[in-house]
């Protein structure tokens, strides 16, 4: 059974990383530089595989926006904190936010929906995502990378014959502690902006 779950990642790993990449995002790429690490999957695959599935959605969303406006989805964005915060930043540095919007916390969607409505043109928008992807990808596939060294350093002979387990526990906890950190942030932000009565 065991065989059967690493010739799966070993195949759809890659796959597996750009879906989460530009869907999830940071735990995504990092549980693909495990991967990696175990030796599931490519180091540079794992970079690639990210920088394609968060350049692509990243893409989609800068073009939809910037095309589709009028749509019920962009209203309802525009309409958010994030949004607003996201254009702020624009106005003031557009080709510094294109390059680091997919670092920056609670920005993922707002970021290139706000960049699409913005004046910023498609080709400027297109090269400064894919820079940005590629310093995302790389970073936090390498971050995933030395995690599983450092890993394997500490637990050597349990980690060895399995990887799946392994894996399994990185997910849960980055996922975890991924969760804990958006609701301390939102509750945070709700606090400092109650609602209105």
């Amino acid at each position: 059974m065991l065989a059967w779950f690493e010739h799966l990642f070993v195949q759809y790993g890659a796959l597996a990383v750009a879906l989460g990449a530009g869907l999830e995002g940071e735990a995504a790429v990092t549980a693909g530089g495990f991967l990696a690490h175990r030796g599931l999957i490519d180091l540079r695959l794992a970079i690639l595989s990210a920088f394609l599935g968060s350049f692509a959605v990243d893409q989609l969303l800068f073009l939809v926006a910037r095309f589709q406006r009028g749509r019920p989805f962009i209203r309802r964005a525009r309409a958010r904190p994030a949004f607003a915060r996201a254009l702020g930043m624009i106005e003031r540095q557009p080709t510094l936010f294109c390059v680091v919007f997919r670092f920056l916390y609670g920005l993922r969607i707002a970021g290139p929906l706000a960049v699409g409505v913005s004046g910023v043109p498609v080709r400027r928008f297109v090269i400064l995502n894919a820079l940005s992807a590629i310093l995302w990808a790389t970073t936090f596939s390498y971050l995933g990378f030395r995690f599983g060294a450092a890993v394997t350093a500490q637990v050597g002979a349990f980690v060895t014959g399995r990887p799946l387990l392994v894996t399994g526990i990185i997910l849960a906890a980055s996922v975890s502690i991924l969760l804990i950190v958006r609701h301390k942030a939102l509750h945070s932000h709700r606090e400092a902006n109650p609602p209105d009565p």
